[in-house]
């Protein structure tokens, strides 16, 4: 839609990387906000901070170049293109990375795991939102052709991330971005409530991942038939709700018979 803020010359500021430079101090704000209020050490949460964008970079580029792994096995020499290293690779691999460095940081540093990641949860939440803004912007993560009222048509033709032109399409980077603001909401009202350590992060991979499950019916994917007649994400995001749900009873349970 926007894929440049400005451009001057040859140089040019992606509206992309400065929405999601955006999101990420957003969500740092947020976090270390909340790691205050819970008691814990606001220089390592925000330390912790940086190593997961780290980790969720990485994670993020492994996981598209796993699900496009035949498109890649036979493109080998567009692993390091510039095309490949601009995109922003997917969500749930991003997710991972940052879950197992935070695994790792919070064991060494002797922070309290789950409290922690309650404390990221709600700033993960909006920072995704603006940060799905900035894949409108991009033109990326589009959806399938749409002739609903809502529909929306890319017709900058500086948008190299192949959306169709001219076309009607869903909004499916503006349907995350509106359910991850109403889920930040959420999130950030259930933390100023007394609740189980753990509980918030819970709760967020709960309606993050039955969002992306939904929209994922809407999104774009490359022509195949997928295992099961769900695509990977949906895949992961049943994986994710099942352990969400899991650990609530599991927490439920322990409180019993403590």
């Amino acid at each position: 839609m926007f894929p440049q803020v400005f451009s001057v010359g040859g140089f040019f500021l992606p509206t992309y990387g400065l929405l999601v430079a955006i999101a990420f101090l957003m969500a740092v704000s947020v976090t270390g906000r909340l790691a205050r209020r819970s008691g814990l050490d606001k220089d390592a949460v925000l330390n912790l901070a940086i190593y997961c964008a780290l980790a969720g970079i990485v994670g993020a580029k492994l996981l598209m170049f796993l699900v496009d792994f035949r498109y890649y096995a036979d493109h080998l020499g567009e692993l390091l293109s510039f095309s490949s290293l601009q995109a922003g690779g997917i969500f749930y691999g991003g997710l991972i990375g940052a879950l197992l460095a935070a695994w790792i940081y919070t064991r060494k540093m002797g922070l309290p795991p789950l409290q922690t990641a309650d404390a990221f949860a709600p700033g993960l939440a909006l920072g995704h939102a603006i940060g799905r803004l900035g894949c409108f912007s991009a033109g990326c993560c589009w959806g399938l052709e749409c002739h609903r009222p809502w529909a929306v048509t890319f017709t900058n033709a500086k948008a190299i991330t192949g959306v169709p032109l001219n076309t009607p399409l869903h909004p499916t980077q503006l349907y995350e971005a509106a359910s991850e603001a109403l889920i930040f909401v959420v999130l950030y009202k259930f933390f100023g409530r007394p609740h189980k350590p753990g509980a918030a992060i819970g709760l967020y991979v709960l309606l993050y991942g039955s969002v992306r499950f939904a929209v994922d019916f809407f999104r774009f994917h490359e022509p195949g038939t997928p295992p099961g007649g769900l695509y990977a994400a949906q895949w992961i995001s049943l994986a994710l709700i099942a352990c969400s749900i899991a650990g609530h009873f599991w927490s439920h349970n322990r409180k019993e018979h403590a």
